[in-house]
C-alpha cells in the first residue's frame, strides 16, 4: 500500500499514541497498521480474534484509541466497542457492511466503509484523539 502525501507529511498525527487494531482479515489489518505507524503509532496487536482484544484493553498498557472491524469472524465487535467506551477510548468503526449494522448505541461513532481510504481514516481517528503526546 502507499501511503497518500497528506498523510506522509502527517507523520507525527499519532506520535506518542497506542492504537489498537482489531481487524481479522490479515492484509486489511497489516495496511491500517503501516498507516498508523507511518503517522507515528505505536499498534496494539493487529489481533484478529476478539477474545484477543480484551487483555489488550485490560492489559496494563495505556491505549489511546482503536480501529475496530464491525464483523469479526461473525462476531460483532460491539462487546470490544462497550469496553473501550467505558474507559473513555476514542475509536472508530470499519465495515463492509451497511450503516445500518451499527448497534444503536454506537451511530455516533465514526465509521469507515471497505474498501477504506486509510489515510482519511488515520487522520480522523487522530481528530478524535487530540493533540499528539509531547
Amino acid at each position: 500500500m502507499a501511503l497518500s502525501p497528506t498523510l506522509s507529511r502527517g507523520h507525527a498525527l499519532l506520535s506518542g499514541r497506542r492504537i489498537l487494531v482489531v481487524e481479522d482479515e490479515y492484509f486489511l489489518a497489516d495496511d491500517i497498521s503501516r498507516a498508523l505507524r507511518s503517522a507515528g503509532a505505536e499498534i496494539a496487536g493487529p489481533v484478529g480474534e476478539l477474545e484477543d482484544a480484551l487483555p489488550i484493553i485490560n492489559g496494563d498498557g495505556v491505549l489511546d484509541g482503536a480501529v475496530l472491524d464491525v464483523n469479526v469472524h461473525s462476531e460483532m465487535v460491539f462487546p470490544v466497542a462497550q469496553e473501550l467506551r467505558a474507559r473513555q477510548v476514542p475509536f472508530v468503526f470499519t465495515t463492509g457492511y451497511d450503516k445500518v449494522s451499527i448497534a444503536p448505541q454506537f451511530q455516533d461513532v465514526m465509521l469507515w466503509e471497505k474498501p477504506i481510504d486509510i489515510a482519511a481514516m488515520v487522520r480522523g481517528l487522530a481528530g478524535l484523539i487530540g493533540k499528539p503526546k509531547a
